[in-house]
């Protein structure tokens, strides 16, 4: 990726890590000419080849798709099959059940082994990509403690980092994962190494709603707060 973004001009004022700064950067370019009506496109090479640089989009993308919507699919796929979120929503909308030991509002209960709702088991598949997901956001913070090659720490990097935790506290805490660590034996005993990963993960379990809800407004804050300094309307302020 390109080198970092500098918001401001202050001695004091210094930039965030290029792995989120440059995508919204790119965005907010991107946002700014399609209001204008100008198409936000990469130069050509000698040979008419388009050139797609970090932040660019191609030229048979559409102005009105933006590099968010092309990645949001997996975090949402993940959030919207989650076992918390479902208990969540089929009791808010659909009334299923209204509550526990609460007679169901029909005759027949199909529950999670019939279509639509037998899709709702591809949230293990989800699952991988949101681990995948975590890497991504670990890298964007490593990036965020340099500046100009020096380590140091601005507000940005702590708004990411606490992003990072928050979304692993939630991640970590995944039915799918203590399944997936343990849940294929009856007697984790007889493997202590699979019997401390089921506990650790049943550990963050515990609070899975209290996660889930803390990451979702972590997640929409680090973006706003990248996307506002990307757009230098925010200063990312230099702490050390």
């Amino acid at each position: 990726m390109p080198g970092d973004i500098a918001v401001g001009n202050d001695a004091d004022e210094a930039p965030i890590g290029a792995g989120h700064t440059d995508a919204a950067e790119g965005l907010g370019r991107h946002d700014a000419d399609a209001e204008a009506g100008v198409a936000a496109r990469p130069p050509a090479d000698e040979d008419g080849v388009q050139v797609v640089a970090p932040g660019g989009m191609p030229d048979w993308m559409p102005l009105w798709v933006t590099g968010a919507m092309l990645v949001l699919w997996a975090p949402g796929g993940f959030r919207v099959t989650c076992y918390y979120y479902r208990g969540a929503y089929y009791k808010a909308f659909w009334a299923d059940p209204p509550s526990c030991a609460v007679g169901e509002p029909r005759k027949k209960y199909l529950g999670e082994r019939s279509f639509p709702l037998i899709i709702q088991n591809i949230h293990r598949y989800f699952l991988y990509l949101a681990l995948l997901f975590l890497v991504i956001l670990a890298h964007d913070l490593w990036k965020a403690l340099w500046f100009d090659g020096k380590f140091g720490i601005g507000v940005g990097t702590i708004v990411l980092a606490l992003n990072l935790v928050m979304l692993s506290s939630y991640t970590f805490g995944c039915h799918s994962l203590r399944h997936l660590v343990g849940g294929l034996y009856d007697r984790l005993a007889q493997r202590p190494l699979r019997k401390t990963a089921y506990d650790c993960v049943s550990c963050f379990n515990r609070r899975h709603m209290l996660w889930a809800w803390c990451s979702l407004f972590t997640v929409g804050f680090s973006d706003l707060y990248v996307r506002m300094c990307a757009m230098g309307i925010w200063t990312d302020w230099r702490i050390l």
